[in-house]
């Protein structure tokens, strides 16, 4: 081949060849999926946990099993489950495919909760908590609080109470929501239910009031985009 103009387009094809295999190589390098399960102490599993990556929602929840899928970035770091009632757990991805939460006692999903290192591995995770910064932003208040016993509606129980949440009434407007609803009010959970009104509740008859917004508003989806109060009330079994 002693033309050298057809070596240099032979040269040139072999490049752009060269470059396209790399760009395939790094394309389908670009996604990993991520598997795990996620259960309780007793090791129940748990179900409708929500999947953020980096502090970004993802769109997988955990089914009835306690089993996730999630699709993430090869450059991910950070994987954390959120739940309402069972409390949140976070750790680093380094590359792992296979990552199995246990929430742990104690670790509501109101606290700044994450795990050890060795607390979500490959495998059954297990350890102790610790406290760390994770994308939540949550105000929760003791109904069994002394200064309450004097108030005779939740919307004074809530009144100063918490940063950023407005009280006007009986009308309650969370700061920093992004509302994409034509009304403001927060979404109303008493006892894990969503209900219309909280009007009727007697403030003797609370244990706690949460105030949710941000990621874990989010597990509501647009529901939850103005902000979620949660109520939970005393039981026969907390009065034993």
């Amino acid at each position: 081949m002693n033309n050298p103009i057809l070596r240099m387009k032979i040269k040139k094809i072999c490049f752009v060849f060269f470059l396209l295999s790399c760009s395939y190589l790094t394309f389908g390098q670009n996604k990993i999926t991520i598997t795990g399960t996620v259960t309780d102490a007793d090791k129940s599993p748990v179900a409708g946990a929500a999947i953020f990556i980096d502090k970004v929602k993802a769109n997988s929840i955990t089914d009835q099993k306690g089993y996730y899928e999630v699709k993430v970035k090869s450059d991910a770091e950070e994987i954390l489950v959120f739940t309402l009632f069972n409390g949140a757990a976070v750790t680093k991805i380094n590359g792992r495919t296979s990552i199995d939460f246990v929430l742990l006692p104690g670790n509501p999903a109101t606290d700044e909760t994450t795990v050890n290192e060795g607390a979500a591995t490959t495998g059954s995770g297990s350890g102790t908590s610790d406290k760390k910064d994770v994308p939540v932003e949550i105000g929760k208040v003791d109904g069994q609080d002394p200064s309450f016993a004097s108030y005779t509606d939740i919307y004074e129980m809530i009144h100063g109470r918490f940063p950023g949440v407005q009280v006007t009434g009986h009308s309650i407007k969370i700061n920093g929501s992004t509302s994409l609803n034509v009304s403001t009010e927060p979404l109303f959970v008493v006892d894990g239910v969503i209900v219309n009104s909280v009007d009727g509740i007697s403030p003797q008859t609370v244990k706690y009031i949460e105030v949710l917004k941000g990621p874990e508003a989010s597990v509501y989806g647009m529901r939850g985009s103005n902000g979620v109060i949660v109520i939970t009330r005393i039981t026969g079994k907390d009065k034993n």
